[in-house]
């Protein structure tokens, strides 16, 4: 009787599938995401993307393939500074502002966290990253 009301329920219970997001050409990590580069596949996914506004201009963090779900840690906003760019570090703390020249050791997108070194200094420093391509030391 149970396996029949099991049965019973399955059949009745709405389809929950969902369509998801998936590429269709492989996408390398640090490539813009376009709306060409994926369709919709109707299938279920815990933590997949369902919404094209979440992948259009976003930055590939990790290779995605063909056909596999696409999941909100494999994207990300595009980078804005590269690993060893040349950037202004800015220290600003009151109405004392200071700038230099420095050289980026990360890669990051606009507020993310990343090191640099100071090209007079030689210095290490930690700063975020500017809209501007500047990084505000802390």
């Amino acid at each position: 009787m149970k396996r029949l009301t099991l049965a019973i329920l399955m059949l009745a219970a709405p389809d929950l599938g969902a369509e998801i997001l998936v590429p269709v050409r492989t996408i390398r990590a640090k490539e813009i995401i376009g709306a060409a580069d994926f369709v919709t596949k109707d299938v279920s996914v815990a933590g997949a993307l369902t919404e094209p506004d979440d992948l259009i201009g976003q930055e590939a963090r990790v290779a995605l393939y063909p056909g596999r779900p696409v999941r909100a840690g494999d994207i990300g906003p595009p980078a804005i500074v590269g690993r060893n760019d040349i950037v202004t570090l800015v220290f600003a703390q009151g109405p004392l502002r200071i700038m230099t020249e420095g050289r980026s050791l990360g890669r990051g997108a606009a507020g993310e966290t990343v090191r640099a070194m100071n090209l007079s200094s030689r210095t290490t420093v930690t700063g975020r990253i500017q809209s501007d391509g500047s990084i505000e030391v802390y």
